[in-house]
């Protein structure tokens, strides 16, 4: 509790719209060789430049959603190459980063050696380093906010305000890099399936920027790249996904969905019935996993349920500092040189093996005499496995009325030197039970 920052409220007064764009266009298209990280939508699966089947297995890098916000800095801990091959030693093939709206747009008042400017060239070396180590990018919108209000938490929804210009500007960007990944809202919540697709008016007064208008406003820019689309309640239920996906033009969309021990759809028979028939007809990223009990039975029978399905996972977090530990949050290291936690072996351990397993299936089919078929490689990080196609759903449906969850399951996701107080005591409520 002494690691909490009670944050003051603050108004400021939005930037200039005219200011903002002109500073936006002059990095807009910042060009990207194009290398052997590379990655897009064919059917239902994920495939590399060369065709060939993928899937992003890997690890959330937090600290960029906070750190700027909280006028400290733009990464939490160390950035640098030696950093991310500690990543990259997991066998991991994608990094997740965490995105802050008025960090990256430079507006509600960020500094601006953390944001603006600052903040979105710090983003792009950072991408470029990870695609040096063979990593995919996921960028992520996590915290938004609308009006003049600060970024400093998570919404239920993404804001019309600015989303729809973060994506436009985070699109022109990266659009000639091809190993990248738009993931267009963290963890949408306590909204309409409707609302999720189309926006609307929140419960706090605020227009929403719907799905749609966030896929829109990536394909505007001419950007072809994959988008993650989050499932609502916390990102954990797909059930009406595929009845109200957003449309693209190019096809490639991607669903996501956020799995922990703690939260909601934990159990194979969500998975069965929810995960599993949207992955027959898209592919599924896992964009957060984890448990907090400093072990690993739960991702590891979720792995094993994935790795048979062809789902994508990455676990939730990769972060050294602060005062994260593995019963308070999902944390996979105790040392940005990788040394796991309980947690982290689990997840490290089995990209190890699955890594293992493609290394031998490769070794035999290369060996496979060319007069008969290879046979079919094992699951791995390169090897999409077969899909069921049951289409049974969960028996808890989303209502088309806005839905109000009063204890969403969440654990703290949020770096406690920017955990709000609100956020903490929801945290406290979720947890520990204690009385609201």
């Amino acid at each position: 509790m002494n690691a909490v920052r009670v944050k003051a409220l603050a108004v400021v007064a939005v930037l200039g719209i005219v200011s903002v764009g002109a500073t936006l266009a002059s990095d807009a298209g910042r060009g990207f060789a194009v290398g052997a990280v590379s990655v897009r939508v064919q059917g239902s699966q994920l495939v590399d430049g060369g065709g060939r089947p993928v899937r992003l297995l890997g690890v959330n890098r937090s600290g960029t959603e906070y750190m700027c916000i909280d006028d400290v800095g733009i990464f939490d801990g160390p950035s640098d190459p030696a950093a991310i091959a500690a990543i990259a030693s997991w066998h991991t093939d994608a990094v997740r980063v965490p995105l802050n709206e008025d960090c990256w747009l430079g507006i509600n008042g960020v500094n601006s050696s953390y944001g603006g400017q600052s903040y979105r060239n710090a983003i792009a070396d950072y991408v470029t380093a990870l695609h040096q180590a063979g990593q995919v990018a996921i960028l992520d919108l996590h915290w938004s906010a609308p009006g003049a209000a600060k970024a400093d938490d998570q919404q239920v929804m993404a804001d019309a305000d600015h989303s729809p210009a973060f994506w436009s500007s985070v699109a022109s960007f990266f659009k000639a890099d091809p190993g990248v990944v738009f993931d267009l809202y963290n963890e949408p919540h306590d909204i309409s399936p409707a609302c999720w697709r189309d926006g609307c008016t929140s419960t706090q007064g605020w227009q929403t920027a719907g799905m749609q208008s966030l896929v829109d406003a990536v394909r505007a820019t001419g950007a072809t790249q994959p988008v993650m689309v989050a499932g609502l309640a916390w990102a954990t239920d797909l059930s009406q996904w595929l009845s109200f996906r957003p449309s693209d033009p190019l096809n490639q969309v991607v669903a996501s969905v956020h799995l922990y021990s703690f939260g909601g759809c934990n159990t194979q028979s969500c998975w069965e019935s929810q995960v599993a028939p949207v992955a027959s007809h898209v592919p599924v990223v896992t964009g957060e996993l984890g448990e907090n009990d400093c072990a690993a039975g739960f991702i590891s029978t979720y792995m094993a349920w994935a790795d048979a399905h062809g789902v994508s996972y990455l676990g939730w977090t990769w972060d050294a500092g602060g005062g994260w530990t593995c019963q308070g949050a999902p944390v996979l290291i105790t040392s940005y040189d990788g040394t796991p936690t309980g947690f982290g072996v689990g997840l490290r351990d089995h990209l190890g093996q699955l890594s293992a397993t493609s290394t031998s299936s490769s070794d035999s089919a290369s060996s496979t005499s060319v007069t008969s078929p290879p046979p079919p490689p094992a699951s791995s990080s390169t090897t999409a496995a077969p899909r069921t196609t049951t289409t049974s759903r969960s028996t808890t449906t989303m209502a088309s009325a806005p839905t109000t969850t009063t204890a969403p399951p969440r654990r703290r996701q949020h770096h406690p030197r920017s955990l709000s107080m609100s956020s903490f005591w929801r945290y406290a409520r979720i947890v520990f039970g204690w009385a609201a």
